[in-house]
């Protein structure tokens, strides 16, 4: 997650609060959501940006989980991301979002 995203959940955290702060991710790759996921929960683990040691543990999520998905219009959500599910590796972004979820998240559903 870049410095200047991390700046801004950082500050949307300050103003409505970690209980009222959801955090909707898109990466690619399972490790890229990972990354991001933790940087928003446990802290940026590179110690370079706004979050360097700031554990938020905000509620996190990939748009591809069930969790958001189920949430969406069906005909919006195929439109949008029904595609990008045919090439990315759904069970491993799953597995590694509920593994930094279940790890670092103060805020479980």
């Amino acid at each position: 997650m870049d410095l200047e995203n991390q700046k801004r959940v950082k500050d949307l955290t300050e103003k409505y609060s970690a209980e009222n702060v959801v955090v909707l991710l898109g990466a690619a790759e399972a490790e890229a959501a990972g990354l991001a996921a933790e940087t928003v929960t446990a802290g940026d683990p590179t110690f370079a940006g706004p979050l360097a040691g700031v554990q938020l543990g905000l509620r996190v999520y990939h748009a591809v989980e069930p969790q958001f998905k189920d949430e969406v219009d069906a005909t919006v959500y195929d439109d949008q991301i029904g595609m990008m599910e045919m090439v990315l590796d759904v069970d491993g972004i799953i597995e590694e979002m509920n593994g930094i979820r279940s790890e670092y998240s103060k805020f479980n559903d």
